[in-house]
């Protein structure tokens, strides 16, 4: 009788979002080149890494347990990784799929004068009805994020991933792996260099962790 093909393991996916900018919480800063972080962000980017430290280690095969850390490709997302990278022996690497939501024309633009408007209600109560202007659709940020961790994760069974991306992109990933609808997914808060974690399997996603700020990391390390 054959036997069955052996179900792959599951993925840790580590999502980290980027630390504080001088813009954090003024503004929509969306895809806009140029934005660093502040010198608090860069303090909360190495205490995030020194809580992603202790899960490095080797396997039952000798090999990594850490095997890769992934950001956006803008700049507070790339400095808030180098730390990680470096502490866990490894270099970052860019993947466009974590990038923050398009938000089109606004872009830039101050929250206090967004929240103004008649459709930041539809932002905040019904996001799946809505697409920023010249922008993207919450709906298909999304797709996006979750396409890109199915993705990573099929890149590393088995393994423990780190990926740092952007708020709205880690609550829609983390709705979505919790069977929320987007609709919800507002009512997430995914603080700066807050980690989330999910487990990816081939068939299931499970969440281990949401804004996780101060906690101990290791119950997360692979037995």
């Amino acid at each position: 009788m054959a036997r069955r093909p052996r179900t792959p393991p599951p993925t840790t996916i580590l999502l980290v979002r980027h630390g504080q900018t001088p813009s954090t919480g003024q503004v929509l800063p969306g895809r806009a080149p140029g934005l660093h972080l502040s010198d608090a962000g860069q303090a909360q980017a190495e205490a995030v890494a020194d809580r992603i430290t202790p899960l490095q280690g080797t396997n039952r095969e000798g090999q990594r347990t850490v095997t890769a850390v992934y950001a956006s490709p803008l700049e507070r997302t790339r400095e808030t990784a180098a730390p990680i990278a470096r502490a866990v022996g490894l270099r970052v690497r860019r993947d466009k799929g974590l990038l923050e939501c398009d938000f089109g024309e606004w872009t830039g633009a101050e929250l206090k004068a967004l929240a103004k408007l008649p459709e930041w209600k539809t932002v905040q109560s019904a996001p799946s009805r809505f697409r920023f202007p010249g922008g993207e659709s919450f709906a298909e940020m999304q797709l996006r994020i979750t396409d890109t961790l199915w993705r990573l994760a099929a890149n590393h069974r088995g393994e423990t991933i780190v990926a740092v991306s952007h708020a709205d992109p880690i609550k829609a990933a983390v709705g979505a792996a919790s069977g929320a609808p987007l609709d919800a997914f507002q009512r997430l808060v995914i603080s700066p260099c807050s980690v989330s974690a999910l487990l990816v399997g081939e068939a299931s996603t499970t969440v281990l962790c949401v804004n996780s700020l101060g906690d101990d990391l290791t119950a997360l390390r692979p037995s």
